[in-house]
């Protein structure tokens, strides 16, 4: 009797604080029509809010995404939701992108380049949290081979087109969880140790430290780079994570009350991605449409240069 009697009340509590807290707006920046963007992960979550808000802004969309099929069947229902233009403006284009795989992303790559004449924003979106020890296809531990590794080989083969198309934007979601991680640089692939919870905000903290140093290395080329917190949101990404079969009314009760929804998370993402206020703004963090403050671990730059260098080793960049 204890435990339902729980849930009621945690329920009404819940009801009461999404009354209290209110709806997020979407934001409403200045139209994309004309531009091209590119989302990683936009087949569920919050790359599928941010890839249909930004279509209702008019943007050629181009989703990289893992699985073919669930991005086509995400296409699909976004068109169905936003409504086809007349005038022919908003596009929704599906690509094949694996960052598991570096051969993925040189191929993703190879044909955006072949095709597109255009890039203004890159939001590098995807990510995999807190999964067991897995390596990727080419050897790398999976949260930092996906979370880092592949979206660094993806932001420099496509720096040149983001170059060609300045004033253009990329878009680093990252996660407050990088408060936890630390650069490791003797065990990077994490083969001596692994907790899945470190891992994951190490990848984070990586992203941050890339932002950073991407930003300062794009200096007058007219391409800006900030990171971003999206909260605490209600998607897939934890997946891996196990609940207790009694405990799982209550974590959903909970999570449907204090948590995002992924339009809501997605904002910072569509902000950065379209706003004219963060126009020239490069090497920021953000975290609800504004800027916040880091720890100095994520500001350290001869980190930042030296996790570089090793990337484009890691990636094959430079022998």
């Amino acid at each position: 009797a204890a435990l339902p009697a729980l849930v009621l009340g945690a329920g009404l509590l819940a009801a009461a604080w999404r009354w209290l807290r209110g709806a997020v707006l979407p934001v409403r920046g200045g139209s994309m029509r004309g531009k091209t963007v590119i989302i990683t992960g936009a087949n569920s979550g919050l790359g599928r809010a941010a890839a249909a808000e930004l279509l209702r802004m008019r943007a050629r969309v181009i989703m990289g995404c893992r699985d073919r099929a669930r991005a086509e069947r995400a296409a699909r229902e976004i068109r169905a939701e936003v409504g086809e233009r007349e005038d022919g403006a908003g596009e929704l284009v599906v690509r094949e992108l694996d960052l598991a795989s570096l051969r993925s992303v040189r191929a993703f790559c190879h044909r955006v380049l072949q095709e597109e004449s255009r890039l203004d924003v890159l939001i590098n979106n995807a990510g995999i949290f807190q999964c067991p020890y897995m390596k990727t296809e080419d050897g790398f531990e999976m949260q930092f081979g996906v979370n880092h590794l592949g979206h660094f080989l993806l932001t420099n083969l496509l720096l040149g087109l983001l170059k060609n198309s300045a004033p253009s934007r990329i878009v680093v979601v990252s996660s407050k969880l990088y408060k936890y991680g630390e650069i490791n640089f003797e065990d990077l692939n994490s083969e001596i140790s692994y907790n899945k919870s470190f891992c994951y905000s190490r990848s984070k903290l990586a992203n941050i430290l890339f932002a950073r140093e991407l930003a300062r290395r794009l200096e007058g080329t007219g391409v800006t780079v900030n990171s971003l917190h999206p909260g605490i949101v209600r998607t897939n990404l934890g997946r891996h994570v196990n609940i207790p079969l009694l405990a799982k009314p209550l974590f959903n009760l909970v999570s449907w009350a204090f948590f995002k929804t992924p339009l809501e998370g997605a904002q910072t993402s569509i902000y950065l991605a379209s706003s004219p206020d963060v126009e020239g703004v490069s090497g920021k963090y953000f975290g609800d449409c504004k800027e916040e403050e880091l720890l100095p671990k994520a500001m350290d730059d001869l980190v930042a240069r030296k996790l570089w260098d090793i990337s484009e080793v890691m990636v094959g960049l430079l022998k």
